[in-house]
């Protein structure tokens, strides 16, 4: 076998289903192994788009996503995506192309220091020197890429390491014929370095089934928890997307938080734990809801900007944190009672040790009523005359198609973070967004990772007309591969999160300032369909026609224009 292969044998032996990729010759043996045995080879129309499906892959499933691009350029354009995977803590493995061994440093095509590049942002990275290391390092990757806190590595494999034994000694050493001295010298060196890379090549290697180091919590901590929750008046729950790293428990973690009875607020990858209605759910008021509580559990939620550093927690209540990392468990804000392990299994344990109490009820009520005055104001926007469509209004008929396997998609600003507002995701694990980072450009990659791993699903993209252009290219991508989504772009002609605030306080909307594009067309040349939609009264029509599109296995892009509103005012964060 060559390199291609045993790399192949080592994905299957983890159970990858896919592999997302752009071609380039320094990769061209892992397709084909992956290919040969029996794992799903998807080519995107640009690598970050292949770091974005690995990451949501690795999200939906809990095994990490598997990504594999060329060397040089085709590695620095993933930069990006995989800094947003660092910062989700999404286990992925990326396989880099590099040139030849004995080239390296010599001027070669695409020949840069990549493990330079890659090292500040994965947890991880290595180069494979010699053939008989590759599956050893590949198992290593895994592991290392799923267990603690999660997080993207990167195994650099040179080219001639891919490739037969056979070809590359005759690529070395039919470079370097002749009879003269130097030649010979040369010839002897190339043929010794052959022997390096592949002696011991040939002995068994066992293929193993990686399984990750979950940290678990202590259980004398869980009891202390039990115990302060059981003697609070005002408890408020904060689930956050690390709660859901153990993809395999999202039924099982929603069940313990419904046990639990706490008073809760979802957020990133937790949206959508509950379903659509659950008693104890919030969605509202946060930060109001905050100030008022006596004790405040965070499971898998860092006091970062979105807390505002802790400072949304008022000091008289007892704080408790569980969280995989030392550090977030710790950040701008020591709790009182920490618990060091993974979020979701906190919950489970902590769902044993007790029932509601009582004297929640009351409280419970209270932000409930909150809860329903801010969806009535909510309404009454979603009723103003706006140029076009109501954003609010948009949003709230999308939620009433949505199809109870859907699986939302949200990559962009404004138009985002009000869907995230009005839209509720059916389940647990149906919501995908970039997460802290807040990187633009991961719609194309997330929804078609969400289609492949959940085929009979119907995946949206919440796309701003910003962000769409960072992959909408990604329909050719769709249509090759034939990954029916709906796509429907925001389109307000601006980067309207930015140009809100940026005109109120600088009076300029320089460089902020789009077009109304024809984003439809652009989906219709790539081979989908495109609408477009102007008219609010048109509303059901044209959404009707996107769900029976893509039903009938066709991707769909809706090109909605939107007027302004100034529902999301005052919201920009730093």
């Amino acid at each position: 076998m060559h390199g291609g292969d045993r790399i192949a044998e080592v994905l299957a032996k983890q159970g990858v289903p896919f592999l997302f990729t752009l071609c380039g010759g320094h990769i061209s043996p892992i397709l084909v192994g992956c290919k040969r045995r029996g794992i799903r080879v998807i080519d995107v129309r640009h690598e970050a788009t292949a770091v974005f499906a690995a990451d949501a892959c690795a999200r939906l499933t809990g095994i990490p996503g598997v990504a594999a691009v060329t060397a040089g350029p085709g590695a620095t354009n993933t930069i990006t995506a995989i800094k947003n995977a660092q910062m989700a803590q999404s286990p992925l493995v990326l396989l880099g192309g590099a040139v030849a061994t004995a080239l390296k440093g010599r001027g070669a095509l695409q020949d840069i220091d990549q493990m330079a590049l890659f090292r500040p942002h994965v947890k991880w990275a290595a180069s494979v020197r010699r053939l008989r290391e590759l599956v050893p390092l590949l198992h290593k990757a895994f592991r290392i890429a799923a267990s603690a806190v999660p997080g993207p590595v990167f195994l650099e494999i040179p080219v001639d390491l891919l490739y037969d034994e056979a070809l590359v000694r005759d690529w070395y050493l039919g470079s370097a014929s002749g009879k003269s001295l130097a030649a010979r010298a040369m010839q002897f060196y190339l043929r010794r370095h052959c022997n390096r890379l592949f002696a011991g090549a040939d002995r068994p290697q066992a293929l193993q089934k990686v399984e990750p180091a979950v940290p678990e919590p202590d259980a004398r901590a869980i009891r202390k928890v039990a115990r302060h929750l059981r003697q609070a008046k005002r408890p408020l729950l904060l689930v956050g997307s690390q709660a859901l790293l153990p993809a395999g428990e999202a039924e099982q973690i929603a069940d313990a938080v419904q046990q639990l009875g706490v008073p809760v607020y979802l957020s990133g990858m937790a949206r959508g734990l509950l379903g659509q209605e659950h008693a104890p759910h919030l969605r509202h008021q946060r930060r109001q809801a905050l100030k008022e509580a006596d004790l405040v559990l965070l499971a898998g939620v860092p006091c970062d900007f979105r807390l505002n550093y802790g400072q949304h927690i008022p000091r008289r209540a007892f704080l408790i944190s569980a969280n995989r990392s030392r550090r977030d468990l710790q950040l701008n804000r020591r709790p009182d009672l920490g618990v060091r392990g993974d979020a979701g299994r906190f919950l489970q344990r902590l769902a044993g040790q007790g029932q509601p109490q009582p004297a929640w009820q009351d409280w419970l009520q209270h932000l409930r009523q909150r809860d329903a005055g801010r969806e009535a104001e909510i309404q009454k926007q979603a009723g103003q005359n706006t140029e076009h469509l109501n954003p609010i209004r948009l949003c709230l008929e999308i939620e009433d198609t949505l199809a109870e396997n859907s699986v939302l998609v949200g990559d962009g600003g404004d138009f985002v973070a009000t869907a995230a507002y009005t839209l509720r995701p059916r389940g647990p694990l149906r919501w995908l967004d970039p997460g802290v980072f807040g990187t633009l450009g991961v719609g194309a990659g997330f929804a078609l990772a969400a289609k492949l791993c959940r085929p009979d699903a119907e995946v949206w993209i919440i796309y701003g007309d910003g962000s769409a252009a960072y992959s909408i290219a990604e329909f050719d991508t769709f249509v090759r591969h034939k990954v029916p989504v709906i796509a429907v772009v925001g389109n307000d002609a601006a980067w309207q999160q930015i140009a809100r605030e940026q005109v109120e306080i600088l009076e300029d909307d320089v460089g902020t300032v789009l077009r109304r594009s024809d984003y439809h067309r652009v989906a219709e040349g790539f081979g989908g369909q495109g609408l477009v939609l102007i008219d609010p009264g048109g509303t059901a029509a044209v959404l009707s026609q996107a769900k029976a599109t893509a039903a009938a296995g066709q991707p769909v892009l809706i090109n909605a224009h939107l007027g302004k509103t100034d529902f999301r005012k005052g919201a920009i964060s730093m």
